[in-house]
């Protein structure tokens, strides 16, 4: 068995240790070619204070490139007895360069090596989930001015109430993502600073040139204070995980609204068949299996920044191993999301929607304020216009004027899609993700 980085002169039960590394070695590989990246940078420093040599730096950075082309073919693995993705990272250079491979570790301990890893995958998978939102969003805009003139009731308290349309339902979907998109720019941007030379929490005696690795890892900038970077262990990951939980209450209601909207009791909208399955008795079913387990996961998703909450919660200072069970929750999360995102931009861009659903006597009530509003502006009380309008739906006589005309911002007459649209490419240009991409290129290059 592989010594351990830290271990001294006995043997640790192998139960314990065990118990200790946990899913260490399955959830590290998540990490692995971003601990090549902050090695990378690392190295770079560390060659310029004098603490590698000018011959070593190409040889390691060399390799280095070789360990994450490895991980980019997805062939990287953690060997039996090799703790986690630092040591195997270190054990792969040692094999190949010697004792050349042992000095990356100078100036870092792993605290402040596994804070950059998380930082560094974080921000890339903020990225990737800025981007499947915009697809969704997309798809939304696109159904709101195709249906934009197909009207369908609006509902409170599941009750019939006011004319609504297809052209505000799907926008206001677009639109709940462009605020969703502010909170993942919130997070992008607390991710997106250096803990690296933190080392334990406490900094080092090393004479590290902090500035260095942010710019070269791309960083907004660094956590300054050594002691708040460690403390950002946990923090980060629970800001992070309120981001992805607002999306995830986005797409489960929507998801909600569909699978009820595709009942036969509403027949509002039509599923991609292939998104619906069958029953095993039943041969007319066509079940929205797609969406309903959409709106599960993202229930589930909800509950990610409570379950980071909790097992952070009143840690004082410093570094403890509790926050190595965050990972469990957390580095799993993005793919589900993605995941979900992608099924129900497919689902909207093939949706179907019924175009007369207002033939339908029963729904003649959610004209009643249209009726009663215009009886106010020929002069009649409102008051009285009410329930002279309440009691011809009593009696039956209520007969409604479908013809209605909304012309204030945000109605069903006035969209503002195009202004949706501009809030969305706003919050987009901020999160600046061309500055990380670049910088990764250069250390790659």
């Amino acid at each position: 068995m592989a010594n351990k980085l830290w271990e001294k002169d006995f043997e640790v039960n192998s139960e314990i240790e065990r118990f200790t590394v946990g899913r260490d070695r399955e959830l590290d590989l998540y990490l692995a070619k971003y601990d090549v990246l902050g090695s990378m940078a690392h190295i770079t420093m560390l060659e310029s204070i004098g603490l590698i040599g000018k011959d070593e730096l190409p040889l390691l950075l060399k390799e280095l490139k070789h360990i994450y082309a490895i991980c980019e073919r997805g062939e990287f693995h953690i060997e039996e007895g090799i703790e986690d993705v630092h040591s195997q990272v270190e054990l792969m250079l040692t094999r190949k360069l010697g004792d050349m491979g042992k000095k990356i570790h100078s100036g870092r301990s792993r605290n402040d090596q596994v804070l950059v890893d998380l930082k560094l995958f974080t921000r890339h998978e903020l990225m990737e989930v800025a981007e499947a939102v915009k697809v969704l969003f997309d798809e939304l805009q696109q159904k709101s001015e195709q249906y934009k003139d197909v009207l369908m009731p609006g509902y409170t308290h599941l009750q019939v109430a006011m004319p609504s349309s297809f052209g505000l339902w799907f926008g206001a979907y677009a639109e709940s993502l462009c605020d969703d998109m502010l909170f993942l720019q919130a997070a992008y941007k607390m991710t997106n600073r250096n803990p690296l030379g933190s080392a334990a929490g406490y900094g080092s005696s090393f004479p590290l040139n902090r500035q260095m690795t942010t710019d070269l890892l791309g960083f907004d900038s660094m956590d300054y204070n050594v002691v708040y970077a460690q403390m950002g262990r946990g923090k980060t990951e629970r800001n992070v995980g309120f981001a992805l939980a607002t999306i995830a209450g986005t797409l489960a209601k929507l998801a909600f609204d569909a699978c009820l909207f595709n009942s036969q009791n509403f027949g509002f909208v039509k599923l991609p068949k292939e998104c619906t399955t069958g029953s095993s008795i039943m041969p007319h079913k066509k079940n929205p299996d797609v969406f309903e387990l959409i709106r599960a996961k993202c229930n589930k998703l909800q509950a990610l920044p409570q379950q980071v909450t909790l097992i952070m919660n009143n840690l004082p200072v410093g570094y403890f191993r509790d926050l190595q069970i965050i990972k469990e929750v957390f580095l799993p999360a993005f793919d589900e999301l993605k995941d979900c995102l992608q099924m129900t931009a497919y689902i909207i861009n093939k949706i179907e929607v019924c175009d007369t659903i207002l033939d339908n006597p029963m729904y003649d009530p959610m004209f009643s304020v249209e009726t009663v509003n215009k009886l106010a502006s020929e002069g009649l009380p409102f008051r009285d216009a009410y329930k002279k309008v309440g009691l011809d739906i009593e009696a039956g006589t209520f007969r409604p004027d479908k013809n209605i005309h909304h012309t204030h911002e945000g109605s069903i007459g006035n969209l503002c899609n195009d202004r949706i649209a501009a809030l969305m490419d706003t919050v987009l240009k901020g999160f600046s993700f061309e500055r990380v991409t670049e910088a990764e290129k250069r250390l790659l290059a």
